[in-house]
């Protein structure tokens, strides 16, 4: 006979708090309920929730600040080691973006639908609204939904995970390299991807997101 061994109660409750990550119930960047109250809701000491939660931080998934709280980092291990380790170049970061925008790019152009096309219609029109409105973080939020639009487009769900990862650091390379008025070089780069996505191109569809990444990188 097997003994059946009980998973100790700190890494169920650890398991818990991830799955209020994952669900966006303890959304990215928001601070969490503390320890006493966390104790409290599931009937467990304050010490079994401290372990808890610094297992997460250790993780990359949360980040303890002195007097401050506990906020979410990051939504899974992939995300939260990126932030963890502190990437601080941009041309890093939109090298990795090049890369997977580029094949998601492609494989969207090879079976285009019509929900993505009208996802990226929505993107493209709340961007130019934000942008007339000078309204930075709408323009970040809608610049940010039409990347993720050409990635979920690829219908494959290793490049969506990977750059559901990379989420911080996309939202952040945008907001730094966002400027108003916008150079009409980047506006037209953009429609390059999605015209080359709509017309089944697949080869004008990479070619268009390397070189909308090589326009941001260059400043337009």
């Amino acid at each position: 006979m097997s003994l059946i061994r009980q998973v100790p109660l700190v890494i169920q409750v650890s398991e818990q708090f991830r799955g209020r990550i994952e669900s966006g119930e303890w959304p990215r960047g928001e601070r969490i309920p503390g320890e006493h109250q966390l104790a409290t809701e599931l009937g467990v000491s304050r010490g079994t929730v401290r372990e808890a939660l610094r297992s997460l931080s250790l993780t990359g998934l949360l980040e303890p600040r002195v007097g401050d709280g506990t906020y979410v980092r990051a939504t899974d291990e992939i995300g939260g080691v990126l932030l963890r380790d502190e990437i601080t170049s941009l041309d890093h970061v939109f090298d990795a973006r090049a890369g997977i925008e580029a094949a998601a790019a492609r494989l969207a152009a090879q079976r285009p639908s019509a929900d993505g096309i009208k996802t990226l219609i929505a993107a493209l029109e709340a961007r130019d609204a934000a942008h007339d409105a000078s309204d930075l973080a709408a323009f970040v939020a809608a610049d940010t939904a039409f990347h993720r639009g050409i990635v979920e487009a690829s219908g494959n769900p290793v490049l969506v995970r990977l750059y559901a990862a990379m989420g911080g650091l996309l939202s952040e390379s945008i907001e730094q390299s966002a400027a108003f008025p916008e150079h009409p070089q980047l506006r037209a780069a953009h429609l390059d991807v999605f015209e080359a996505i709509t017309n089944g191109d697949p080869d004008a569809a990479a070619r268009a997101s390397y070189g909308l990444i090589e326009t941001v990188k260059q400043g337009a």
